[in-house]
């Protein structure tokens, strides 16, 4: 009656202990996303958004797609990407494997000596199967069997830790999702940088030969003793520097060729490109739809809200090992010192079945960081949320706006450039005629230069305007 009423006792205390334990879990403050975003851009509540629109119904140039199509087969980021979600689908495995039992089986043979002035020594010395013998000195030991152990999920750590993994998982798709936009992006945006270099490197060819006239004219009038020889020498130095600038694309060129071969993950090689498709005609209008739909559109947003909901799920996990734990462990098999009563039934015969419950009492110190720890990794994860958000919202509303004034700069340049031209004309005749300075021939010449290269550049702007709209409301990984 004493005995029980002190396992009465001791089972009271542990029973205190584990409620006390998981009754002193720290109190932390979670935070909640503002997913709150602006009704629109631009007061428009057109619901049309290209991102809905696949990269090759975009991108309709038969060359730039080919290089897309390219790339998102050999790009080596992409290909890293793709086994990093190989990595979290494995690590959903291994959590969902956690709260299975572990079950296994179990061979093993060896002896054991131990001394005959010892308890155990003297109590073995005169046992055996049979009696009259001794038992055998060293005492061999055979054993098979199969042994269980089994976490029981009571505050269902190991099931959110499996749904953290999948968040994980998930969140890692999106990334792969994510860098399949920026690829497009970038190949498209260096392919209209080739072309854009292609019509400078025929403008600068265009002006070298327009040069080359002048510079003829005005050795002429040189030997007619109408200029001196410092316009000649001017009229050269200008052809000169021309011709160095030449050269100064052809090498950007080969740059921005090997810099598309690197993302479509090959060795340098030309490009294949239509010069002729920088001047085809840009979209008049832009549908961008509202800002709500980049919530869905944009594989960074949804990345960052995967890893949040990770982020919370762990938070829980943490929590939970505040509190006492339940295991299970069973075993059954056969254990003899003599292979031929290894199988014997049921003197061999061994089994076992136990619990654990276990939880943390003192020094729990470790565990209360590992919790402050995935709250502020999830408070962490929250800011990085709505940063991503607010991130998005501003590279649309630059992007448009964007748009709409380099379609204002490029009118604007194409009438320059259409006087500037008209105005080389007028200064070679008036020069002809000994109206005009042939400083002013060259400043002429000069300005109309850099205006058509400006024009370019613009139209450039423009096309990559086009590309990284159509990326910031989170086109191409569809």
């Amino acid at each position: 009656m004493l005995r029980h009423r002190k396992y009465k006792h001791l089972l009271g205390f542990i029973c205190i202990s584990l409620a006390y334990s998981a009754c002193k879990v720290p109190v932390l403050v979670e935070k909640t996303a503002d997913r709150t975003v602006p009704a629109s851009y631009n007061n428009s509540q057109d619901t049309t958004n290209i991102a809905k629109a696949s990269w090759k119904e975009y991108f309709t140039d038969p060359d730039l797609s080919a290089l897309i199509d390219t790339a998102l087969k050999n790009n080596q980021e992409l290909n890293i990407t793709l086994q990093e979600i190989e990595i979290a689908r494995n690590e959903i495995r291994a959590r969902k494997g956690e709260y299975l039992p572990f079950v296994g089986i179990k061979g093993g043979a060896g002896f054991d000596k131990v001394g005959r002035y010892t308890s155990r020594g003297a109590s073995e010395a005169n046992l055996d199967i049979k009696p009259g013998r001794e038992t055998p000195e060293p005492l061999p030991d055979f054993l098979a069997g199969a042994f269980a152990s089994w976490e029981i999920d009571i505050w269902n750590k190991l099931h959110n830790s499996k749904k953290a993994a999948i968040n994980k998982y998930l969140a890692t798709v999106e990334g792969k999702n994510f860098v399949i936009t920026n690829l497009i992006a970038e190949i498209a945006n260096s392919y209209y940088e080739l072309l854009a270099l292609d019509n400078q490197l025929a403008i600068v060819t265009q002006n070298i030969e327009i040069q080359n006239n002048a510079l003829k004219v005005v050795k002429l009038q040189k030997e007619a003793t109408r200029v001196t020889e410092l316009a000649v020498r001017r009229f050269e130095a200008e052809v000169l520097n021309t011709t160095s600038l030449q050269y100064d694309i052809q090498q950007q060129i080969v740059e921005t060729e090997n810099r598309i071969n690197f993302l479509l993950g090959r060795y340098p090689q030309p490009i294949p490109r239509n010069r002729e498709a920088f001047e085809r005609p840009l979209p008049s209008s832009i549908h961008a739809g509202l800002p709500a739909q980049l919530l869905d559109n944009r594989p960074d947003i949804k990345q960052a809200e995967m890893e949040l909901a990770a982020s919370k799920l762990d938070v829980k996990v943490a929590k939970a090992a505040f509190y006492p734990s339940l295991g299970i462990s069973a075993g059954i098999g056969y254990q003899a010192f003599n292979p031929k009563y290894l199988i014997r039934t049921p003197e061999s015969l061994l089994y076992s079945l136990g619990a654990d419950l276990v939880a943390p009492l003192v020094n729990k110190n470790a565990i209360k960081a590992d919790y402050s720890s995935a709250n502020a990794k999830q408070i962490q994860a929250v800011y990085q949320y709505e940063r991503t958000i607010l991130n998005a919202y501003i590279e649309v509303a630059n992007q448009l706006a964007k748009v709409d004034n380099l379609k204002q700069s490029y009118d604007l340049k194409t009438k320059q450039v259409q006087a500037l031209m008209q105005s080389i004309t007028i200064s070679n005749n008036l020069f002809g005629s000994a109206r005009a300075d042939y400083m002013e021939v060259l400043l002429t010449q000069r300005d109309a230069l850099e205006s058509r290269f400006e024009l370019v550049e613009t139209r450039m702007k423009q096309m990559h305007a086009l590309v990284d709209i159509y990326k910031a409301l989170g086109g191409g990984w569809n």
